[in-house]
């Protein structure tokens, strides 16, 4: 897609701000006379046709007016986000005010007044995950043919053993030997396994252990250890919910049952919200790896705790909500984790 011309960004950033607080489609003459744009009502129409053609607007019903779509919203919070405003400073203040408070206060207890003031703000469902440590690095793999399979044994620094079975034919004791040696050599250098530069006489007994190593790695739940989750009414009372639009149901199963799975990562874009440049992930609509979120939008911002250790401050909402107070919001508080925890 081609850049907008600073008219059609400002019609689609219109209709956002628009959509965000009415719930309703709107006409050109009505962003004219809301936002006072500097432009005919002709001109303004002229532009949400346009952005309707690309994918960033859409009109529900014929006689009704526009809408963002994913696609407009997703453009918004990569090239339109405005400063969080005057919300997001009065939640700075309260939140200094309120590191004196709970320097004596439990981690459980912590998390659950940061995510509280999460929630009275945004009026979604707020999450805060307990900081848990990194993702042991691997130390070795040991391989066994036994029968018509391969047992692999991974061994991380942590001394946790994995054990994987492969379906395979019989192997040379010393092919396994040297696909090892190979395997120990790539953790050496870096932690990591570089399948790409497989020697091509290791490809016909490696290829079956790489897929069963990348498999294993794709269905391992994040670690989770512990999860504070405080708005639940707030998100219920969305229009999006009301008018049933959402499966409910589903939703408030994933997040008691499978927390994890809104942890799952998604594209990294690099913030500059409130200052320092700090990672987020924003999750919108059908970008979920989760079809119980295709209609939902999901902003996740990391913060690190003692010796290493990673959580999550996240809020859950319908693709509808107010992201430039959302994610600003969210910066906020990880800095206060972090600051708190370190």
């Amino acid at each position: 897609m081609g850049l907008l011309s600073p008219r059609q960004q400002q019609v689609l950033r219109a209709t956002v701000r628009h959509y965000i607080d009415t719930v309703e489609p709107v006409s050109s003459g009505a962003l004219v006379q809301r936002f006072h744009l500097n432009a005919s009502p002709a001109t303004v129409r002229n532009a949400m046709v346009w952005l309707e053609r690309r994918g960033l607007l859409r009109q529900p019903h014929t006689s009704a007016g526009r809408i963002p779509s994913q696609q407009g919203y997703r453009h918004y919070v990569d090239a339109l986000l405005p400063h969080g405003g005057s919300q997001v400073q009065r939640l700075q203040r309260e939140l200094n005010s309120l590191r004196l408070q709970v320097q004596w206060t439990a981690l459980d207890d912590l998390l659950r007044v940061l995510a509280g003031r999460l929630a009275d703000l945004t009026g979604l469902l707020a999450l805060i995950t307990r900081p848990t440590p990194p993702t042991p690095r691997l130390r070795t793999m040991r391989l066994v043919s036994s029968g018509e399979r391969l047992v692999l044994m991974m061994v991380d620094w942590g001394g946790n053993v994995v054990t994987l079975n492969i379906r395979h034919p019989p192997v040379l004791s010393r092919d396994l030997l040297l696909l090892e040696r190979w395997l120990d050599r790539q953790l050496q250098a870096g932690g990591r396994i570089d399948w790409q530069v497989l020697p091509p006489q290791h490809r016909s007994l490696g290829r079956p252990v790489q897929l069963a190593f990348e498999n294993h790695l794709r269905q391992s739940p994040l670690a989770v250890d512990g999860m504070v989750a405080v708005g639940l009414g707030g998100l219920i009372a969305q229009p999006e919910f009301r008018q049933g639009r959402h499966n409910l149901r589903d939703l408030l199963q994933l997040v008691e049952e499978r927390p994890e799975e809104l942890l799952r990562e998604q594209p990294q874009q690099c913030s500059t919200v409130l200052g320092a440049p700090r990672l987020q992930h924003v999750s919108i609509g059908r970008e979920h790896k989760t079809p119980t979120l295709a209609t939902c939008g999901l902003v996740k911002v990391p913060y690190g705790g003692h010796r290493g250790t990673r959580g999550w401050v996240a809020v859950l909402g319908p693709m509808r909500m107010a992201y430039e107070t959302i994610i600003a919001s969210a910066h906020s508080v990880a800095a206060v984790l972090e600051r708190l925890l370190t």
